[in-house]
C-alpha cells in the first residue's frame, strides 16, 4: 500500500493559503493545522468536540484527551497542542459558537460532526486543488512524526504523541529521503 505524502513547508504554505479561497476558510485551514501540529487521523479530528479544545471560560487548552469513541486502537489519548496551533484556534474561536462543549469543532455543511469519510473528502479535494496528487487524510499526521523525527524526537516520544502502542508502527510513519541521508552522515 502506497504511503501518504509527507509536505514540505512550501507545500504546507500553499496548502494553507488555498484554504483562504474555499467556502469555509477559517474552519478548513484550521482543520489542515490540526493534521499537521497535531498529529490527528481524519476520524479524530471529525469527533473532535468544542470541549475537547476550549476550556469553560473559551481559552484553548494545552493538552486534552481523546476518549476511546474519539480515537482509533480501544484506548484514550493525550493530544498536545503547541503554541502556534493554539494560535490557529483562538482565531477559529472568533467564527463558532463556544455555547455547548458537546458540539462538533468543526461542523459540517449540516451542522453536525464530520464524517471520518466526509473529512476524508475534504483533505482529498484541498490537496487535489493545490497539485499534491499523493497526499491524502493522512499526509498531516506523517508530516507531524517526520518533522519531529528529523528534529531528534525519539520514536519512543514519538509513539506516545501519535498513540501507538508499537513503535514499530511509528518508525513506518517517518518519511526518509536523500536530503536527510546527507544531513545525517555530516553529523559525523
Amino acid at each position: 500500500m502506497r504511503q501518504a505524502q509527507t509536505l514540505n513547508e512550501a507545500q504546507l504554505r500553499r496548502v494553507l493559503h488555498y484554504t483562504g479561497s474555499r467556502r469555509h476558510p477559517v474552519r478548513d485551514r484550521t482543520i489542515i493545522m490540526v493534521s499537521f501540529y497535531a498529529g490527528l487521523r481524519a476520524k479524530e479530528i471529525a469527533a473532535l468536540t468544542v470541549g475537547n479544545v476550549f476550556d469553560e471560560a473559551g481559552a484553548v487548552r494545552e493538552q486534552f484527551i481523546l476518549s476511546v469513541a474519539q480515537s482509533k486502537g480501544g484506548q484514550t489519548r493525550t493530544v498536545y497542542l503547541n503554541q502556534r496551533l493554539r494560535r490557529a484556534l483562538v482565531h477559529y474561536r472568533d467564527t463558532i459558537k463556544l455555547a455547548n462543549s458537546q458540539h462538533p469543532l468543526f461542523a459540517s455543511q449540516k451542522g453536525g460532526h464530520f464524517s471520518a469519510n466526509t473529512m476524508c473528502q475534504l483533505f482529498l479535494d484541498i490537496y487535489k486543488a493545490c497539485g499534491l496528487k499523493d497526499a491524502s487524510s493522512h499526509s498531516g499526521r506523517r508530516t507531524y512524526i517526520t518533522r519531529l523525527a528529523n528534529k531528534g524526537v525519539g520514536v519512543r516520544l514519538l509513539a506516545a504523541l501519535a498513540g501507538h502502542s508499537h513503535i514499530s508502527t511509528t518508525q513506518r510513519y517517518i518519511d526518509v529521503n536523500s536530503d536527510q541521508l546527507s544531513q545525517a552522515v555530516e553529523l559525523l
